[in-house]
């Protein structure tokens, strides 16, 4: 199994990083949250998580050992594959996600797409006495993005490489923007999220 990768960031985008190592490249799927943690780097390590299926050979990366730590725990249960995890991920940092889960916040774990009342009520009953050390992770730095159209594009991007519509996703991210002028491109997205 791989641990980590350590090497030259080759590609970026909000949901995928490209990072070569001895003149390979390797796709990995990443959250905002790493995203954001990549952002104006050259160079990085990531810890990864390798799913190895009949169909695919998937790499999930994560810019620290506790956001990596969470989405392994939101594989064991059950009802949530690697991009329901990652989408959860990437509407909640570590620390709000734990905070969440130990305060059995049901209706903001539900706010994410693809869960339902049922499968918050699961995650926070099977996880609620496994994430008590995870939680102290620190949180990730947002970017900064000035340009509106840039985080128009790139939120747009993103939530289509998620699986939602491009007409509903740019529809949302549209309204997000006028109502949220100095947001970041996370932030948008993260609010994009719990509207879709």
């Amino acid at each position: 199994m791989i641990e980590y990768l350590k090497g030259e960031i080759a590609e970026l985008t909000p949901a995928t990083a490209i990072i070569e190592c001895g003149g390979v490249g390797y796709e990995t799927s990443i959250t905002l949250n790493t995203y954001s943690a990549l952002q104006g780097k050259k160079e990085s390590k990531l810890y990864i998580h390798e799913v190895i299926r009949e169909d695919a050979h998937l790499l999930y990366a994560f810019s620290n050992r506790q956001e990596r730590e969470l989405f392994l725990q939101l594989l064991s249960v059950s009802g949530i594959g690697g991009n329901t995890a990652r989408t959860i991920l990437s509407a909640f940092t570590v620390n709000e996600l734990c905070e969440a889960i130990a305060t059995g916040n049901e209706v903001a774990i539900k706010s994410v797409k693809g869960i339902g009342l049922k499968t918050a009520q699961r995650l926070i009953v099977d996880l609620k006495d496994k994430i008590s050390n995870i939680g102290s992770a620190s949180a990730a730095t947002s970017a900064k993005v000035s340009a509106d159209t840039e985080v128009l594009e790139g939120a747009v991007a993103a939530l289509v490489m998620l699986g939602f519509p491009s007409t509903a996703a740019n529809k949302a991210v549209q309204s997000i923007i006028k109502n949220e002028p100095g947001a970041t491109i996370e932030q948008v997205i993260k609010l994009a999220l719990k509207l879709l």
